[in-house]
């Protein structure tokens, strides 16, 4: 009877461990609300509980381990490993990634801003692209992930290009001339809180800091989604847009980054 018992927990527990592992993962691959809440919610809490740490902290201890200190690629690629085979987090991701830099190459830009800086993954993928004495300013509004973001940044070695400024956007976006010495942004990477993403486009508009052929990229348009910024963005006679159809950080549930141009 207890050998019968040994055997049912030791089977149930293989059978949750699977569930957990591999086919729970692999359905909700392609359903977004299915995604976020199997990735955001349940595995991020039970991870939480069980390592007590949080998930910024297991991203670091994977970089520290086996990105090479100084070279930012290296951390780009510990950080999707990380993603892909441990743990995922909402990082722009390798996909999208490779469109972020193409658009970073494309503008050469001078200033950037970032909206949502989370672990500094694309901080990291955009401030190893600049050119020198460009200026990348990214603001974050949790203080636990810019305490990250700042030993993720170190690691990479591009501390001398970023500045991490931490609070809300819409407190920051008004001071920013005054603070920083700026007049416009060539490129503003928008991937912070979607309901944010409209009304600072305004307030950047308002504060003068787009000049005419100034870039917005906006990540996660169709999941989580933006559709009050892409209805604003694609019919503004101010601005040109195209969308770059991709995938959800590490997952086959459909997104992508929009693109605009400013026209003044």
């Amino acid at each position: 009877m207890w050998l019968a018992l040994l055997y049912g927990c030791a089977g149930g527990a293989a059978l949750l461990y699977v569930l957990y592992r591999w086919v729970i993962p692999s359905v909700v691959q392609y359903h977004a609300g299915l995604a976020l809440i199997w990735h955001d919610t349940i595995v991020e809490g039970l991870l939480n509980a069980l390592t007590q740490t949080t998930r910024p902290q297991r991203l670091l201890a994977a970089v520290q381990k086996n990105a090479t200190r100084g070279d930012p690629r290296s951390v780009v690629k510990a950080i999707d490993q990380f993603c892909r085979q441990k743990e995922w987090a909402m990082n722009v991701g390798d996909e999208k990634g490779c469109i972020l830099d193409s658009v970073v190459t494309e503008v050469n830009p001078a200033t950037v801003l970032e909206l949502g800086t989370y672990c500094a993954y694309s901080t990291v993928r955009i401030a190893s692209l600049l050119p020198p004495h460009a200026k990348l300013i990214t603001l974050e509004f949790n203080p636990h992930n810019a305490a990250i973001a700042r030993q993720v940044i170190a690691w990479a070695g591009l501390g001398d290009k970023i500045q991490l400024v931490e609070g809300a956007s819409g407190d920051w976006i008004p001071k920013m001339k005054e603070k920083f010495a700026i007049e416009t942004f060539d490129l503003v990477f928008l991937d912070h809180w979607k309901d944010r993403y409209l009304p600072d486009t305004k307030l950047m508009e308002e504060c003068g800091l787009l000049r005419k052929g100034s870039i917005l990229l906006a990540d996660n348009v169709i999941c989580p989604g933006t559709p009050d910024y892409l209805e604003y963005i694609r019919n503004s006679p101010r601005y040109k847009s195209q969308y770059f159809r991709s995938h959800l950080e590490y997952t086959k549930v459909e997104d992508g980054l929009e693109k605009s141009v400013f026209l003044g």
